[in-house]
């Protein structure tokens, strides 16, 4: 089999922390998504991302996998003897892990498959995985939802599948469904592999876990200040725009992002000044009474000629 070197998929140091983890994820990701993305073989680049950082990402799935050792991307590797058992290289055991199954790591990492009394290891002995691409809307992402997928394994009849998307999935992910692949001829299923997607929203963007939305506000209204209903994933609220607010000037919501296990994202409304499309007779003579008694100057570095 052939080493991945997952601290070089996800451009980042073997010593890098957790948040350079997540950024350099985050920032590639948004770079090699297949509906945007018009690098050459962006799919295939985002898969590695997606496999890299959920071992990377993950306290336990890192320390076992540092504990392989560095070498080479595409190097023949072969997991050390002991692994999934009762101990490990460096004498690690699955208790040091959290009683995490290495054989269940490696599987991720290499697709092997694990049969006792084989020295933790044997291909072939568990079911193919079985990859996905589910769709969500925003509102899916932020709640979550049970959907059902038609799965083909290779080999085998199409069948339904029910799967639970947990609350605050980002586009990008990929969720590990355990048990729900294809099915060996020993009776052991694979897993499920579900590749996460979320449209486009009319309303709201993404940023990492915050929600942003564009907020129209007239002059007047940011003149005088004043007070908004503003729609949120989580229902409607009211907002108070200062007097005096720059169009682009975010206010913050704190806690109204996507939800995760250890809170929330923020929630943005963005500032946007807009003028009316039409005007009265006497709402021009007004503008144009203002231009004359307004002493703002809006380009100060400007010529004046």
């Amino acid at each position: 089999m052939k080493y991945k070197d997952y601290y070089k998929v996800l451009g980042v140091p073997r010593g890098a922390s957790s948040d350079e983890i997540k950024k350099s994820y985050r920032r590639l990701a948004r770079k090699y998504h297949p509906d945007v993305s018009k690098e050459k073989d962006a799919e295939e680049h985002f898969k590695d991302l997606s496999e890299a950082y959920e071992v990377l990402g993950d306290e336990k799935k890192r320390a076992a996998y540092d504990q392989l050792g560095a070498y080479r991307s595409g190097q023949d590797f072969r997991p050390p003897p002991g692994w999934g058992a009762t101990g490990g290289r460096g004498g690690f055991s699955q208790a040091d892990f959290g009683g995490m199954d290495m054989g269940d790591l490696f599987s991720q990492m290499f697709g092997m498959g694990k049969a006792a009394g084989q020295r933790g290891f044997s291909a072939g002995m568990r079911g193919r995985d079985v990859e996905a691409t589910v769709r969500l809307s925003l509102e899916e992402a932020y709640a979550g939802v049970e959907t059902s997928l038609q799965l083909a394994a290779p080999g085998q009849s199409p069948r339904t599948v029910k799967v639970r998307i947990p609350a605050g999935v980002l586009p990008g992910r990929r969720l590990r469904v355990r048990g729900k692949g294809g099915t060996s001829m020993h009776g052991d299923s694979g897993d499920l592999l579900l590749h996460i997607e979320v449209e486009p929203h009319p309303l709201f963007q993404l940023d990492g876990r915050d929600i942003l939305l564009d907020l129209p506000v007239t002059p007047w209204e940011v003149v005088n200040g004043a007070s908004v209903a503003v729609p949120t994933l989580a229902g409607n609220v009211r907002v108070r725009i200062p007097a005096g607010a720059k169009s682009g000037q975010k206010l913050r919501l704190a806690g109204r992002g996507m939800p995760e296990a250890d809170g929330k994202g923020d929630f943005y409304v963005v500032i946007r000044i807009v003028m009316p499309s039409e005007l009265s007779d006497e709402e021009r003579e007004l503008y144009e009474r203002l231009s004359k008694l307004s002493r703002f100057d809006p380009r100060p570095n400007f010529p004046k000629d």
